[in-house]
């Protein structure tokens, strides 16, 4: 496919998306539509509609429409390009410009519009503009070393015969950074042994900020697709259990941690009591996903207030559950992949006035304007 050819697809994508459909359903269904199109012109498209979602509002000011055709008009205006040249109307390419349309769009407000913020979260946001700024642009890719398998070096030599470049990380010790080769990543040998995982920096450093010791009992207990449980038991000789209060997120860590050569201990809901105390509990709990809206765009577009008041009434209601898990000289581990001071320290703040007899030994902001995604821990014990 031509580059005009891939804007006409993210075009068609768009609008699905943007009448209702999941972004990722709108890929799928183009995909399937679209036979002739290699795997480099699927993740060209790709590529092209999850700029224009973290772009959104800045885009579609440029291009004069919030549409599939204003989205990519902007977009194209903004990297200083003319619109007229992609939009030609030839073979593939997108239908040549109106005359309304050349004329139609103007610079983005400064503020939330410029920032690609919704106007009722501007007020979280235009304190730290430099993360709305960060949202804007693609993650990078980082892999975590599992050194239950390989130390980075050996790591890295085995990423390298197939062709993806990684670096160690100065700040995270299992981390690495991807230079180059990151679509190849699943299919590479290092992978599919185990010895690497795809996980975010920040993601890594919760779990190194953990006191995990030989022996310990350790909870997960929002534990989703596994990836802090799997470096958990990375970093230490633990009795690991995990659970999740739906099941159905967890039904890949079987597989994923077979490969990484981990065992854990399923509990369902039931279950817990039994089994209990632990002396961690990790609470990564289900949030917004603000500090990682660069790799989910249409997050940042799908929440509302009374979602995140949802949200924020079931990370208090996890922090209470976890207290009656929790061992007398145990650990509660909260953590949330959010910027958002409601979902972080105002949430802790919160559980300290109802749980008086808890407190704070430790907390930790990771900005986005740092490279890794926006992730918030606090370490709780009892007084």
């Amino acid at each position: 496919m031509k580059p005009a050819a891939r804007i006409a697809a993210a075009i068609d994508v768009l609008d699905l998306y943007l009448d209702g459909a999941a972004v990722e359903q709108c890929l799928t269904r183009w995909a399937r539509g679209a036979r002739y199109a290699g795997s480099k012109d699927r993740a060209g498209v790709r590529d092209l509609v999850f700029e224009a979602l973290r772009r959104r509002r800045s885009d579609s000011a440029l291009g004069g429409a919030l549409s599939g055709r204003g989205l990519m008009i902007g977009a194209l205006r903004r990297a200083g390009a003319n619109p007229d040249d992609s939009f030609s109307g030839l073979a593939y390419a997108p239908a040549v410009l109106s005359d309304e349309e050349r004329e139609l769009g103007q610079p983005p407000e400064p503020g939330a519009e410029q920032l690609d913020i919704p106007d009722w979260l501007w007020p979280q946001f235009h304190t730290m503009p430099e993360a709305a700024a960060a949202l804007q642009s693609r993650a990078p890719v980082y892999l975590r070393v599992n050194s239950l398998k390989a130390d980075r070096d050996q790591a890295i030599t085995a990423l390298a015969r197939d062709g993806i470049e990684g670096a160690p990380h100065a700040q995270v010790e299992t981390a690495l950074t991807i230079h180059t080769g990151a679509r190849r990543i699943r299919h590479s040998t290092a992978y599919l042994e185990g010895l690497v995982e795809l996980q975010d920096l920040a993601s890594q450093a919760v779990v190194q900020a953990l006191p995990l010791c030989p022996g310990m009992r350790v909870l997960d207990y929002c534990a989703g697709g596994g990836g802090k449980a799997l470096a958990m038991a990375a970093q230490a000789k633990i009795d690991l259990f995990v659970h999740d209060i739906a099941p159905q997120r967890m039904a890949d860590l079987g597989v994923r941690a077979t490969r990484a050569g981990v065992t854990t201990q399923t509990l369902g809901t039931a279950d817990l009591g039994d089994v209990a105390p632990f002396d961690l509990v990790l609470c990564d709990a289900p949030c917004s996903g603000s500090g990682a809206w660069r790799r989910a765009p249409d997050g940042k577009w799908a929440l509302t207030q009374t979602r995140l008041d949802q949200l924020v009434g079931f990370q208090h209601d996890i922090l209470r559950q976890a207290t009656e898990l929790t061992g007398k000289n145990g650990i509660i581990a909260y953590a949330t992949c959010s910027v958002l001071d409601v979902e972080n320290a105002g949430q802790i703040a919160g559980f300290l006035t109802d749980f008086p007899q808890w407190q704070v030994n430790w907390q930790h902001n990771w900005p986005l304007q740092d490279g890794a995604d926006g992730f918030y821990s606090a370490h709780l014990t009892r007084e």
